[in-house]
C-alpha cells in the first residue's frame, strides 16, 4: 500500500484554494475571529459563520461558488475545547477550516465528485484508506458514492438519529432549531488496524483509527417550528475540512502536534523554556495557545475581565502557567510571535502587519500575571491541602476573583494533581456576583424582531444621506411591548417600521435620529431609531395623537439640528483616528465609539496614558485637517475594491460586498455607513476634553466639535478669568501668580507647624503638673483645644520623657471632632494597655480606635460626654495599677 504524498501545511492551503478556483469558485479571504455584528456568537467557530446571512436569505453575494481557509476559535461559550488542548492529539483552541460553498448552484453530485478528486488525485490519498458516512435516509448521496465514485458499499456507513430525537444525528446538520438544515456526508481516513478503534457508527468509534477529515453539508430543507422539513427552492452546499487533521495524514503522523507547523512552534517553545523533551504536553499547550492569542489580538481583542477579552486572558494565562510549570519566571510567550508570523504570515498578512502590537499586548499581560501567579499558586496549594478530592466552588471563585485565576486554569492544575473542581459551586458564586452587578446596574434588555416578521419584510430603504424630510413612508410593522401588533393608539409606546425612512438607525457608534412621524391626524414622536436584524430601521417612541395601523402612510421629519451636530462629531472621529495612528503608531485600532450631538467618545488600543504633548499634537493635526477644508467624498464600491482604495475597516463592524467609503483629503479613508459633513471645514473646531484608561491596553478620548467646542473653550476662558480675578492677576499671568501663591502657602504651612510645635511644647511643660500619682505611676487625662493627631503624638512623646512611669490620655479638639491618643510608659507597661484605655474613652464619645499596648489612637465627637469620660480615666486606671 502506498503512503500518501507528503505536503507542507502552506502547500495544503494553497493547493486547496487553487483546486476550487479551477472549479469556478471565488476565493474569499478569512473573516476575523470576531464575527461582525453577530451577538449570537462569541467567536467565529466554523467556516460558515461569514456566510450565515447568505444561507438565511438576508444577504446576496455576487458569486454563487466560494472557497476559503477560515481561521476559527473554540475556547469560549458553547464551543469550548480549551480543557482538552494539549492533552489529546486533535483538540485546539485555534484551527483552520478549509471550505467550499455553493449558494443555490451545484449540489451533491459535484460536491462529492470534487471532494474525492481533491483527496485522491491532488493530495494522493489512497482510495482504499477512505470510507464515508451518509444520513440513513439519504439514498441520493449513498448512490453517488457507490455508483459515481466507486466506493464499495461496505465502506459507506449509514448513520441514523443517534442523538435522541428525529434528525438529531452526526450526519444531519442544522443552523438552529428552525431554518436551513440538511443531511451531510463525512469522509474518514483509516490510519490502519494497528491503531485501536472502529469505524463510525460502531461501538468503539471513539478510537483513533478512523479520523473524520471532511464534512459535506447539503442544506436542502427549511425546518419548521413543528419539526417538519420543507424543501428549499435553492439547496446549498457547506463543507469543512480541518487543515491540521489533513496535514497530519498527508505528513504521515498521527497527532496534529507532529505536523510541520506545530513542530516549529514546539521547538521554539522548548528553546524559550529550556525544555529538552519535545513531547512535553506543556510545550503543546504553549504552541497551540500562541496561535489563538496572536490572531485574537490581530482581530482587535485585548485582554480584559469580560467577554472576548476575558477568554483571551484565560488562554494567555493558561499558556503562562504551563511556562511556569517548566520553570520559566520571566516573560517568554510574546517572543514566539515572530516565529508564528514567519510560519503563517503569507496566508494571513494581517499577522506580520500587527506583529509589534501582538508582542506588546502579550508582554504586558505576562508582566501583569507574573505579579499574581506565585501568590495564587500558594493559595491553590493551601486550598488543595485541605480539599480532599474536590476543590470547593467558592475556593475556585476566590482564586478567580482575587488572584485572576480563570476557573479552567484552576481545573487544569487540579486535574494534574488528581483533583476536580466543583464547577456547579463555582457557577453559583459567579451567578451571585452577576446578580449583584445586575442589581447595581439595572440594565434593560432590547427588543428583537420575531423571525417570521423578518421573513416577511424587505430591508428598509435609507433616505437620510440625501434628505431629512420624506413622505410616502409606508408602515410595514408595529411593535408594542416587543410583540407585533396591527395598530396602536394615542399614548402607546411603540416601535414603528416603515419601508423607507430618512431616520438614521444607531450603528457604527452614531446615535439614532430623533424627530417626528406624522400623517392624517397622527403625530408620533421619534425618541430614538434602532436597527433590527442589521437591515430594518425601527422608530422608537410614543404616539401622541391619533391611531396608527400597519399599512398607513406617513411623513418623517428628522431633528436637523441634532443630526447636524452629530455628523460634525462623527466626521471628526475619523480624523481623530487618523491622527492617533500618525502620532502613536499603526497599532492604534478603534475599540468602540460613541458619536452623539454633544460629544464624541473614541476608544482605541494603546498601552500607556497619552502625555499632554501628545494630546496637543493630535489636537493640532485634527484641526489642521479641519482648516484644510477638504471635501468629504463618499464612494460606494465593492469590499475588495475599497480595501485596494486604501480604506480601513473598523473593528467589530460587519461589511457586505458593497460598502460605503468616506475619504477626507489624503488623510483619512475608512469604511463607514454613518452620516458625515460635506467638507472638513464644516467641523469648525475640534477640542479634546479628556483622556483616560478604559481597560488594559485600551484608552479613551472624549472631544467636542463645532459650537460645542466653542462653548467649551468659552467656558474654559471664563473660568480662567475668574481664577485670575481671585488671585489678583491678569489671565496671562495667572499661572505664575498661582505658582507664587502655592509656594507662599507651603512656606506659611511650615511656619504654622513650627509655631504649633512651640505652643504644644509650652503647653506640655505645664501639663505634667496636672498628673496624679498612683503608687509611683503618673496618670494624666486632659483636653487640648486646637491639637490635631500629629500635635497630640508629639505631646505624648514629650510627656513620656517628662513623667517617666505614666499612663496618659490626651484629647485634641478641633471643629467638633476629637482626636484621642493614649500612651503607657515605664513601670505602667504590662499593667495598663493603651488600646483598652483608648477604647474605653472613645466608646463614651461615639468613637473608636486601637493600637499597640504602649500607644493607641482613635477619635470621636466633641460634646458633653467628653469631660466625664476624661474625669473617669483615673477611676478606670486604678484597679489596673493596684
Amino acid at each position: 500500500m502506498n503512503a500518501p504524498a507528503k505536503f507542507t501545511t502552506s502547500q495544503i492551503r494553497a493547493d486547496f484554494l487553487a483546486f476550487f478556483q479551477g472549479k469556478g469558485h471565488t476565493i474569499v479571504p478569512s473573516a476575523p475571529l470576531v464575527p461582525g455584528n453577530d451577538p449570537t456568537l462569541l467567536f467565529t467557530n466554523s467556516g460558515m459563520v461569514q456566510f450565515k446571512d447568505v444561507f438565511l436569505g438576508a444577504e446576496k453575494r455576487s458569486y454563487v461558488r466560494a472557497a476559503d481557509v477560515q481561521r476559527c476559535l473554540r475556547a469560549g461559550g458553547k464551543h469550548n475545547d480549551l480543557d482538552s488542548v494539549g492533552y489529546t492529539a486533535r483538540h485546539h483552541t485555534f484551527f483552520e477550516m478549509l471550505g467550499n460553498w455553493s449558494f443555490g448552484d451545484y449540489f451533491k453530485k459535484d460536491a462529492i465528485a470534487w471532494a474525492w478528486e481533491l483527496l485522491t488525485q491532488v493530495f494522493k490519498l489512497p482510495a482504499e484508506r477512505l470510507l464515508v458516512t451518509v444520513y440513513h435516509t439519504d439514498d441520493e448521496a449513498f448512490a453517488l458514492w457507490r455508483d459515481m465514485v466507486g466506493v464499495p458499499e461496505e465502506r459507506i456507513v449509514r448513520i441514523g438519529d443517534n442523538k435522541g430525537a428525529p434528525y438529531a444525528s452526526d450526519n444531519f446538520w442544522q443552523m438552529a432549531d428552525t431554518g436551513p438544515c440538511g443531511p451531510c456526508t463525512e469522509i474518514f481516513y483509516d490510519h490502519g488496524a494497528h491503531i485501536a478503534g472502529g469505524p463510525p457508527g460502531s461501538p468503539d468509534e471513539d478510537g483513533d483509527r478512523f479520523i473524520e477529515i471532511w464534512n459535506l453539508v447539503f442544506m436542502q430543507f427549511d425546518r419548521q417550528p413543528d419539526g417538519t422539513l420543507i424543501p428549499l427552492p435553492a439547496p446549498c452546499v457547506d463543507t469543512g475540512m480541518g487543515l491540521e487533521r489533513l496535514a497530519a495524514i498527508l505528513q504521515h503522523v498521527h497527532s496534529n502536534y507532529e505536523i510541520d507547523l506545530f513542530q516549529t512552534l514546539i521547538r521554539q517553545a522548548s528553546e524559550l523554556t529550556g525544555t529538552a523533551d519535545l513531547e512535553n504536553k506543556s510545550l503543546r499547550v504553549i504552541a497551540d495557545h500562541i496561535r489563538a492569542c496572536s490572531f485574537l489580538i490581530v482581530d482587535g481583542v485585548l485582554p480584559s475581565n469580560e467577554g472576548r477579552g476575558y477568554v483571551l486572558r484565560r488562554i494567555i494565562r493558561r499558556a503562562l502557567r504551563h511556562g511556569w510549570m517548566l520553570g520559566v519566571r520571566q516573560p517568554f510567550f510574546h517572543k514566539m510571535v515572530g516565529t508564528l508570523s514567519a510560519l503563517m504570515g503569507e496566508a494571513y498578512p494581517e499577522l506580520p502587519a500587527a506583529q509589534s502590537t501582538v508582542e506588546r499586548a502579550l508582554k504586558a499581560e505576562e508582566e501583569r500575571f507574573a505579579e499574581t501567579l506565585d501568590a495564587g499558586m500558594k493559595i491553590f496549594d493551601e486550598i488543595a491541602s485541605r480539599s480532599g478530592i474536590t476543590i470547593a466552588g467558592a475556593d475556585a471563585f476566590r482564586l478567580y476573583d482575587t488572584y485572576g485565576f480563570p476557573v479552567d486554569l484552576t481545573a487544569d492544575i487540579a486535574r494534574e494533581r488528581g483533583l476536580e473542581v466543583d464547577m456547579a459551586g463555582f457557577e453559583a458564586s459567579m451567578e451571585q456576583q452577576r446578580e449583584t452587578a445586575r442589581a447595581a446596574g439595572k440594565f434593560g434588555g432590547g427588543t428583537a424582531l420575531p423571525a417570521d416578521l423578518v421573513a416577511q419584510l424587505r430591508p428598509t430603504q435609507f433616505l437620510g444621506y440625501e434628505q431629512l424630510d420624506a413622505g410616502d413612508l409606508k408602515v410595514v410593522a408595529l411593535l408594542k411591548d416587543g410583540r407585533p401588533v396591527e395598530a396602536i393608539a394615542a399614548g402607546d409606546d411603540a416601535i414603528v417600521l416603515t419601508d423607507r425612512t430618512p431616520f438614521y438607525a444607531e450603528s457604527g457608534g452614531q446615535v439614532g435620529d430623533t424627530g417626528r412621524l406624522s400623517g392624517a391626524g397622527v403625530d408620533f414622536t421619534v425618541e430614538d431609531t434602532h436597527k433590527f436584524a442589521g437591515q430594518f430601521h425601527g422608530h422608537v417612541g410614543r404616539l401622541v395623537t391619533g391611531a396608527l395601523r400597519v399599512g398607513d402612510v406617513l411623513s418623517g421629519s428628522v431633528d436637523g439640528a441634532r443630526r447636524g451636530a452629530t455628523i460634525l462629531n462623527h466626521s471628526a472621529t475619523h480624523l481623530l483616528h487618523a491622527a492617533l495612528r500618525e502620532v502613536l503608531g499603526t497599532h492604534v485600532q478603534q475599540k468602540g465609539s460613541l458619536v452623539a450631538p454633544d460629544r464624541l467618545r473614541f476608544d482605541f488600543s494603546h498601552f500607556q496614558p497619552l502625555t499632554a504633548d501628545e494630546l496637543a499634537v493630535i489636537e493640532r493635526k485634527v484641526n489642521a485637517q479641519v482648516r484644510a477644508n477638504n471635501a468629504a467624498e463618499v464612494h460606494n464600491m465593492g469590499m475588495q475594491e475599497a480595501l485596494d482604495f486604501g480604506a480601513m475597516a473598523l473593528f467589530g463592524e460587519k461589511y457586505g460586498e458593497h460598502v460605503r467609503v468616506l475619504k477626507m483629503g489624503d488623510y483619512s479613508t475608512e469604511l463607514c455607513g454613518g452620516t458625515h459633513v460635506s467638507r472638513t471645514g464644516d467641523i469648525g473646531l475640534f477640542k479634546i476634553t479628556s483622556e483616560g484608561g478604559v481597560s488594559a491596553g485600551v484608552r479613551r478620548i472624549e472631544a467636542v466639535t463645532g459650537q460645542g467646542a466653542l462653548d467649551y473653550v468659552g467656558d474654559e476662558e471664563r473660568r480662567l478669568h475668574e481664577a485670575a480675578d481671585l488671585v489678583g492677576a491678569s489671565a496671562q499671568d495667572v499661572v505664575d501668580k498661582i505658582r507664587q501663591l502655592g509656594e507662599r502657602q507651603k512656606r506659611l504651612e511650615r511656619e504654622l507647624e513650627q509655631l504649633k510645635a512651640k505652643v504644644a511644647s509650652g503647653a506640655t511643660a505645664d501639663l505634667g503638673s496636672q498628673a496624679v500619682d498612683v503608687g509611683g505611676i503618673k496618670v494624666l487625662a486632659v483636653r487640648l483645644d486646637g491639637f490635631d493627631a500629629k500635635a497630640l503624638r508629639d505631646a505624648m512623646d514629650r510627656l513620656k520623657q517628662q513623667l517617666g512611669d505614666a499612663v496618659i490620655l490626651l484629647a485634641g479638639v478641633q471643629d467638633g471632632k476629637v482626636a484621642l491618643v493614649a500612651g503607657v510608659n515605664g513601670a505602667a507597661t504590662g499593667k495598663v494597655k493603651a488600646g483598652e484605655l483608648l477604647s474605653h474613652v472613645a466608646g463614651q464619645i461615639g468613637g473608636k480606635g486601637g493600637g499597640r499596648p504602649d500607644l493607641a489612637q482613635g477619635g470621636g465627637e466633641d460634646g458633653p460626654a467628653l469631660a466625664p469620660a476624661l474625669q473617669g480615666v483615673l477611676a478606670w486606671v486604678n484597679p489596673h495599677l493596684a
